[in-house]
C-alpha cells in the first residue's frame, strides 16, 4: 500500500508545507495532492510542488470539471506531466451545485453525463489518434451553436501528451462508482471506513463489466483522503477531525442534495448525519461538531498518539493486501512527526 499527502486548498492567506512535502518524498511517500474549493485552485501548487521535488508524483484532488473546458484540463495535465517527466496524476469531479452554479456561474447539469464526456475527451486529446471531434450532452466540438461563428474546426493536440496519463474521480456515490469503475483509472473517496468495503464492491464490479478495457481491482486504484491527527489526548485529537466532518456532512450542500450526508448514513449513520445536518444548517455549528460520533472519527482516520495510530493503521494495511485500498491520503496537516510514524509503519 502506498502513501499520499493531501495540501487541501488555501484558507484567508496562500501557504504550502513544503517542508512535509519534501519530508514526504525522502520517506517514500507516493505522491502529493493539490485540492481547490472556491479560494485557491488547485493547478497552481501542484506546479509548484513538481518543481520542487524530483521523484514524488503530483495529483489533483480535485479539479473541478465545470470550471474548466475539458481541452483546457488536457492541456494543462499534458503540460505538468511534460515538464515534471510523467509524474502528474489527474483527479477531477463534478464538485456540487452550490459551488458550480454559486460561484462559476455554469449549470451544473448531469454529473455522470459530465463526468463521462469529459473523460472521453480528455483521453483522445491525450491519444491524438484524430482530429478532436465530439457530439455530446453537455459537450460538443467544434462548437456548433446558434451563436458560432462557424469557423471552428476540429483540432488536433500540438504537444504530444501521454495517453496512458492516469485519470481519477472523486467518487463516493454508487452510481459515480460505477461510472468511475468504467471509466478512470482510480477514485478517491472524501473518507473511507477500510472495513466497510462493500459500500463500493458491488458498484466498483458493475462498473467493471461495463469498462471496454476489462478492468478490474488488480488495475484500478482505490485511494481515500485518510485525515490524521496526533495527540496524546485522543478528544483533542478528535475535534479538527469532528469540525471537519460536521462541515461536510452538515453544510457542503443543500439538505436535499448533500453528497457527504447520503454517505454517512450509508455508513451506518443515518440518524446521527441527519442531527449533524439538522445542527449546522440552523447554525448551531458547535452542536453540529458535538453529534459527530467518536466512533465514526476513529474508523476514517489516525487519531490519538503514536501507539493507537499504529494499531489502526494495522486495519488499513490488511484492506492494502486485498486491494481494497491502494494508497491512504494523508489529509489534515498532519506534521512530519506523524508522516514519519505512518511512514515507519507501512512503507
Amino acid at each position: 500500500m502506498k502513501l499520499g499527502l493531501v495540501l487541501g486548498y488555501a484558507g484567508a492567506e496562500m501557504t504550502l508545507p513544503i517542508e512535509q512535502v519534501l519530508e514526504a518524498e525522502r520517506l517514500g511517500f507516493d505522491s502529493v495532492w493539490s485540492s481547490e474549493a472556491y479560494g485557491s485552485d488547485a493547478v497552481t501548487p501542484a506546479a509548484w510542488v513538481l518543481a520542487r521535488t524530483t521523484r514524488i508524483k503530483v495529483g489533483t484532488a480535485i479539479m473541478q470539471m465545470p470550471a474548466r473546458t475539458p481541452a483546457m484540463t488536457a492541456m494543462t495535465a499534458m503540460t505538468l506531466d511534460a515538464l515534471s517527466g510523467g509524474r502528474f496524476i489527474l483527479g477531477i469531479g463534478p464538485s456540487g451545485p452550490q459551488v458550480v452554479e454559486g460561484w462559476h456561474g455554469v449549470p451544473y447539469g448531469k454529473p455522470l453525463v459530465r463526468t463521462r464526456e469529459y473523460i472521453e475527451i480528455v483521453r483522445k486529446i491525450l491519444a491524438r489518434n484524430e482530429p478532436l471531434a465530439y457530439a455530446g450532452e453537455h459537450y460538443r466540438i467544434p462548437y456548433a451553436g446558434a451563436d458560432a461563428s462557424g469557423l471552428g474546426k476540429p483540432l488536433k493536440s500540438i504537444m504530444h501528451g501521454n495517453p496512458k496519463m492516469k485519470i481519477y474521480t472523486a467518487t463516493i456515490a454508487p452510481a459515480s462508482i460505477r461510472n468511475s469503475a468504467a471509466l478512470a483509472d482510480g477514485m478517491i473517496p472524501v473518507f473511507m471506513n477500510p472495513q466497510r468495503f462493500d459500500l463500493f464492491e458491488p458498484h466498483l464490479a458493475a462498473g467493471f463489466a461495463k469498462s471496454p478495457n476489462q478492468r478490474d481491482l488488480s488495475t484500478y486504484d482505490i485511494c481515500p483522503f485518510v485525515p490524521v491527527s496526533m495527540n496524546d489526548d485522543i478528544e483533542a485529537a478528535r475535534q479538527p477531525i469532528k469540525q471537519h466532518l460536521a462541515l461536510y456532512i452538515g453544510g457542503m450542500g443543500a439538505r436535499e442534495k448533500n453528497f457527504y450526508t447520503d454517505y454517512a448514513k450509508r455508513l451506518g449513520y443515518e440518524a446521527e448525519a441527519s442531527r449533524i445536518q439538522d445542527h449546522f444548517l440552523a447554525g448551531r455549528k458547535r452542536d453540529a461538531v458535538a453529534a459527530v460520533p467518536d466512533s465514526l472519527v476513529d474508523q476514517i482516520a489516525l487519531v490519538g498518539p503514536a501507539t493507537r495510530m499504529r494499531e489502526r493503521l494495522a486495519t488499513w494495511k490488511e484492506a492494502g493486501k486485498q486491494r481494497h485500498v491502494n494508497a491512504m491520503l494523508l489529509t489534515g496537516n498532519p506534521g512530519i512527526e506523524a508522516l514519519r510514524v505512518i511512514a515507519e509503519a507501512v512503507l
